[in-house]
């Protein structure tokens, strides 16, 4: 195993280890699956739907400020978090419980 592979894992254990985590899909550019932590099916779906949102994303910022890039994109319901990690080379989304103190939650109380 080469260094920015061993990197690679590491980065995924540390992310997959936070208390609430419940699953970790990595995919490159094209959507395809690297790895996952979910089974097959679930990893293919969710990827394949946070591929489109995440291309939009990526857009919407675009013409905002064409010097900006998407760097994180977090989105939240009342029971869970999706965070979207777009990288040069592939995209990691996690997926999480909603934390009693995240800020998604306080924002979505309010409303």
């Amino acid at each position: 195993m080469n260094n920015v592979q061993h990197e690679f894992e590491e980065t995924l254990k540390r992310i997959q280890s936070q208390n609430g985590v419940i699953g970790v899909i990595v995919v490159n550019n094209n959507g395809d699956l690297i790895t996952s932590t979910l089974d097959n099916r679930s990893s293919v779906n969710h990827a394949e739907m946070i591929m489109k949102l995440a291309d939009n994303a990526k857009g919407f910022v675009r013409n905002l400020d064409p010097s900006n890039e998407l760097t994180v994109l977090r989105m939240g319901s009342k029971r869970r978090e999706v965070l979207v990690a777009p990288g040069k080379d592939f995209i990691i989304i996690v997926l999480q419980k909603q934390n009693h103190k995240s800020i998604m939650k306080i924002i979505a109380n309010s409303l």
